[in-house]
């Protein structure tokens, strides 16, 4: 696949200089460690490899990539390997997609406290889906459950939610048997979302009666305890919106999906369409259309202003050591391969086989090229291994954004 002719990194370098001098003071170090990767993703600032292909005789230049889990070039390679390492974890079940969103006013305070906020999204869904599915009424089994966190809509706006991959089942109490889910249905959306909002509500409570919540510009107020419960009140009554999708049609369209989602970012670089006078055009899926007989469609292009686009990238900055996928149950790290041997057994499923690894080129750092550990790099013209001839150094670590030309 050639380079898209726009990439964020693009608007990045034309626009972030001034930007960034502009804002200066208005956002965060991590934020601006996140631009300067992505300025320099896969240029000469970052070193190299110089490869040979063993079969057709070609050299290629690959410049490193910033790796940067924000970065739009950098996700590709770190999918492969992350689901590569999933396969064996697959169960031949029916597989379930369920959603638990945020409401917007707490996704407001969301932004200012992402680590806690984030946390809570994380903990309580997983609780809900655990407790419901434990009860004798429901499915009475312990689950299995991958959540992923997703922080935006497809205009770049602030929208906080987890998608959870679920296996249709789970073990009984007693580990002897598993329970499978009724065909075509997982568990009750409109139980799910009442637990979601009533255990949600109650962590966010306990989390500013702790402390743990700041607050900020309009919504400086709320750090009063009696402002903050009044606040939380019209939340008691509004619907929180949890969905379940239908099952995915077996377990190789469940990696399907997960490439698709676990390492996604804001907005690929496929989604940018022009960058001049009138700002950055992108292309975007407005999901209030849902009548697309009757000439309406869903995919839609949204013009913003460099600055405004920059900003709303940047929302979605997580914090640094934040893990943004996560296991839960029969797939938590601490027992995850005696509970899948456990689970395999009782349904006389042997292990799936975990397929070999390629390593990009363009994604993978020399260093990591030469390890005894990975594969080769393979040519994308004949598919034969390529050799490393030379490594090109980089230099410094990304600590900031580049200087400014004709700055200091």
């Amino acid at each position: 696949m050639g380079r898209p002719a726009l990439e964020v990194a693009d608007i990045f370098r034309a626009h972030g200089p001034a930007w960034r001098d502009a804002q200066r003071g208005h956002f965060s170090l991590g934020q601006m460690k996140v631009m300067s990767a992505i300025e320099l993703c896969r240029s000469a600032a970052l070193g190299g490899h110089v490869l040979r292909c063993g079969g057709c005789g070609t050299d290629q230049l690959a410049y490193n990539s910033c790796r940067n889990r924000h970065c739009p070039k950098c996700q590709s390679s770190a999918a492969k390997r992350w689901l590569d390492a999933r396969q064996a974890d697959l169960l031949p079940v029916e597989y379930y997609h369920v959603v638990f969103t945020l409401p917007a006013p707490i996704a407001d305070i969301a932004y200012q406290n992402k680590s806690v906020v984030y946390g809570l999204l994380f903990d309580t869904a997983a609780e809900v889906l655990q407790t419901i599915a434990a009860d004798p009424k429901h499915l009475g089994a312990r689950i299995a459950a991958t959540l992923v966190l997703h922080t935006w809509g497809s205009a770049l706006t602030h929208h906080p939610h987890v998608h959870g991959i679920v296996p249709g089942g789970g073990l009984t109490p007693d580990g002897k048997r598993w329970v499978a889910c009724r065909p075509g249905f997982f568990l009750s959306v409109r139980v799910l979302s009442r637990l979601f909002r009533r255990r949600f509500l109650e962590e966010l409570l306990r989390a500013h009666q702790a402390g743990k919540l700041k607050f900020f510009g309009e919504h400086t107020a709320l750090a009063d305890a009696l402002a903050f419960k009044a606040w939380l009140a019209p939340l008691r009554k509004c619907e929180w919106v949890v969905y379940a999708k239908r099952p995915f049609a077996g377990p190789q369209a469940v990696l399907a999906y997960l490439s698709r989602y676990t390492h996604r970012v804001a907005i690929s670089n496929s989604r940018l369409l022009a960058m001049d006078e009138r700002g950055v055009t992108f292309r975007w899926k407005d999901y209030r259309v849902k009548d697309i007989t009757r000439g309406k469609t869903r995919h839609k292009t949204m013009t913003l202003t460099p600055q405004e686009f920059m900003r709303r990238f940047l929302l979605h900055v997580l914090p640094g050591g934040f893990h943004r996928i996560r296991h839960y149950g029969l797939l938590a790290n601490g027992s995850r391969k005696q509970a899948l041997a456990k689970v395999r057994d009782l349904l006389m499923s042997p292990a799936p086989v975990q397929a070999a690894v390629t390593a990009d080129p363009a994604g993978d750092d020399a260093a990591t090229a030469t390890s005894p550990k990975t594969h080769h790099f393979v040519c994308h013209h004949c598919g034969h291994p390529l050799t490393v001839l030379l490594t090109l150094a980089r230099g410094q670590a990304i600590r900031a954004p580049p200087p400014c030309a004709g700055g200091p």
